[in-house]
């Protein structure tokens, strides 16, 4: 009885925890239970596994860590940790906080677990800096002899997607034939998605034709995946059947489709997509106005792409990255400046997107000045260690001229990509640095990097600016020898 009564000013603290408006009506019963329990001591019997379930359901997506375990003790005081329903929906309270070493430790000191309790365990790893565990822990229910579900068979294909773990994801299909699960659209939409990114295309509508239910996020899903592997022709032929049979498209689709189009000769795609966005009237649409821009500027139409910037009625962060991206790509860099100084001065937020475009205009433009400035922009926010960043500015410095602040750049990379070797070697080729472009590409070599056509153009470029005949015919050859498909694309 003194355990019961030691619970009682710890649970009307919990209860004081929980927002007015998330305040479910058995939280409120429970925490008059507890109020007059002191005179009434047989109150407490009231209160029930289930109430404590609602008051936790209903704390889930608004609680802290601190929070959890102050639950996690009156749940242990009460005599409820035996409840598998009221210990999974705590389970659940630790995974949407992130507080994962609390989940798992609350996991593997449960004395009953069912399905759900599974699931809930692996879809809250999945969402982890190491979603490797959602998988180990989806091994142990195998294991243990746990029949899955299609929610967890799902999740964990969404776990293989992320991390591109393409063996993994067909072992996984497997079982879920094997469990009958292929009939769940659900599961049929995981898979699309997971052959998809995993760049299995084939396999993707393989799985995509033999499913007999599918809602408009598996039309989506295998047209993203066309869309992010560059095959517009097969995106546009699967909407038109999508269209054919009736299935609305949603933004989603939009986006995917337009974001297929990226060569001068997908315009007349592109045109086609944008008059079907006019006529279902969502042309001043935030998303699709973005989207639109996108294609236009990669698509190389500068007079479609300033039209459309008009129709962008929500300048946010994204909308202003997608404008100064597209200006980028038209190789209008002073826009790209102009757009730059007012998202500051509408103080929105800069990432690594924004600085990347920004710094190719830079270099399109041989800005120096605001390069140099930009440069200590990225130092304020502590951007300065990201390899895209660190590879834009060497070849800004590179085409502006500075050679030695874009060596000094190069060499201060802990980890330099073929890219960031690249721009180096095209900067000092430019610029007529021919022996200093040798010197990086013998380096290169040492090191193991294998060049491709751009590193190959770029020494080849040198050598003939300084006259190196010599060396410039040494390092044809060894482009013969190495790679004929480079120097095919060369030619």
């Amino acid at each position: 009885m003194l355990q019961l009564f030691s619970a009682i000013p710890l649970l009307r603290r919990l209860v004081l925890y929980l927002p007015a408006q998330k305040a479910l009506a058995a939280s409120i019963s429970l925490a008059i239970h507890i109020d007059s329990a002191p005179q009434q001591s047989n109150s407490l019997l009231s209160v029930s596994p289930y109430d404590f379930v609602k008051l936790l359901s209903g704390a889930v997506n608004s609680c802290s860590v601190y929070t959890g375990e102050q639950y996690h003790s009156a749940i242990v005081k009460l005599g409820f940790f035996s409840n598998v329903f009221v210990t999974t929906v705590l389970l659940d309270l630790y995974c949407k906080s992130c507080n994962f070493n609390s989940a798992q430790q609350l996991f593997d000191n449960m004395p009953q677990r069912n399905v759900v309790t599974w699931n809930t365990l692996i879809h809250g790893l999945s969402l982890s800096n190491n979603p490797n565990h959602a998988i180990e822990a989806f091994s142990q229910m195998l294991v243990e002899g746990i029949s899955p579900t299609p929610f967890s068979v799902s999740t964990v294909l969404a776990t293989f997607s992320h991390l591109k773990d393409l063996m993994a994801g067909v072992l996984l299909h497997c079982i879920g034939l094997k469990h009958g699960f292929f009939s769940n659209v659900i599961v049929g939409t995981a898979l699309v998605d997971m052959y998809c990114k995993c760049s299995d295309l084939h396999g993707a509508k393989r799985v995509f034709d033999e499913m007999h239910e599918r809602n408009v996020i598996t039309w989506t899903s295998l047209v993203t995946g066309y869309a992010q592997h560059q095959r517009p022709i097969d995106a546009m032929l699967l909407v038109r059947e999508m269209r054919q049979l009736g299935v609305m498209m949603n933004k989603m689709t939009y986006n995917s489709l337009l974001s297929s189009f990226w060569r001068f000769y997908d315009l007349v795609y592109g045109k086609q997509v944008h008059c079907i966005v006019i006529k279902e009237g969502l042309d001043f649409d935030p998303y699709i106005a973005v989207s639109l821009v996108t294609m236009y500027s990669k698509c190389g139409s500068s007079v479609d792409f300033m039209n459309v910037c008009l129709n962008v009625s929500m300048w946010d962060q994204v909308s202003f990255n997608s404008v100064i991206t597209g200006f980028s790509h038209l190789g209008d860099g002073w826009e790209v400046l102009a757009k730059f100084v007012e998202m500051r001065k509408a103080c929105l937020d800069i990432d690594i997107f924004t600085f990347a475009s920004v710094l190719r205009a830079i270099a399109i433009a041989s800005a120096l000045r605001e390069g140099r400035q930009t440069h200590a922009l990225i130092l304020k926010c502590s951007y300065d260690f990201n390899v895209s960043i660190q590879n834009g500015l060497v070849s800004m410095y590179a085409k502006c001229g500075e050679i030695t602040d874009s060596m000094e750049i190069f060499f201060s990379m802990d980890n330099p990509d073929l890219i960031s070797w690249n721009s180096l070697l095209s900067g000092c080729a430019q610029h007529g640095y021919g022996k200093e472009a040798v010197e990086i590409f013998e380096e290169m070599k040492g090191i193991g990097v294998k060049p491709d056509e751009t590193t190959y153009l770029s020494v080849l470029s040198a050598c003939s600016h300084v006259g190196l005949v010599k060396k410039g015919l040494e390092i044809f050859h060894l482009m013969q020898e190495g790679d004929s498909l480079i120097v095919a694309e060369c030619q």
